[in-house]
């Protein structure tokens, strides 16, 4: 026989989706709807936007660097290359993510050659796939330190890109202990 009535399960769930319509309406509202008005704060959010532009250009700015180091150990290590293509290719996806938007307007940018990176590549594949798990990490660090100061979309973004930064230094730190010398 079924039970009537409230059950705890169903009240549980009620409660819950009573609590997700609360947030999901909270985090709802256009700022500038509120009758064709300009918000008082239109100043700090002007702020805002150029600050987290500066930070997505550093971000495509470290990807480029790390693209170009990438293209370097695969050139010099073709062992190697194989295992670098995957993590290579979800490194230049980051750099499309993070891009700062064009607004209307602006010219569009050409693609510019890549920054060369920082001194030559090691001649031990080893020590080559070390640098760029080191690489790796380093750029992790700087997306999870730069959370501080972005906007709430743009550290989402920053997170899952300093994860992904993460898992691929450990990654790249097992490639290199399989890498035959």
């Amino acid at each position: 026989m079924r039970r009537t009535g409230t059950t705890r399960r169903g009240a549980l769930t009620a409660t819950g989706a009573l609590a997700l319509g609360a947030v999901l309406t909270g985090c709802g509202g256009d700022d500038e709807g509120a009758g064709g008005k300009r918000p008082a704060h239109s100043g700090a959010r002007a702020t805002t936007a150029k600050a987290e532009k500066a930070l997505r250009e550093k971000a495509v700015r470290d990807g480029a660097l790390l693209l170009a180091q990438y293209d370097l150990v695969a050139e010099a290590h073709p062992a190697a290359a194989a295992g670098l293509v995957p993590l290579r290719a979800a490194v230049a996806e980051h750099g499309k993510a993070l891009a700062p938007p064009r607004t209307k307007g602006e010219p569009k940018k050409g693609d510019d050659a890549p920054p060369a990176p920082p001194g030559p590549v090691s001649a031990d594949p080893k020590a080559a796939v070390r640098e760029l798990a080191a690489a790796e990490r380093r750029r992790a660090d700087a997306h999870t330190e730069a959370l501080l100061s972005a906007g709430p979309e743009l550290a989402r973004l920053l997170a899952s890109v300093a994860a992904a930064a993460a898992a691929h230094a450990y990654l790249l730190t097992e490639l290199a202990e399989e890498t035959a010398v």
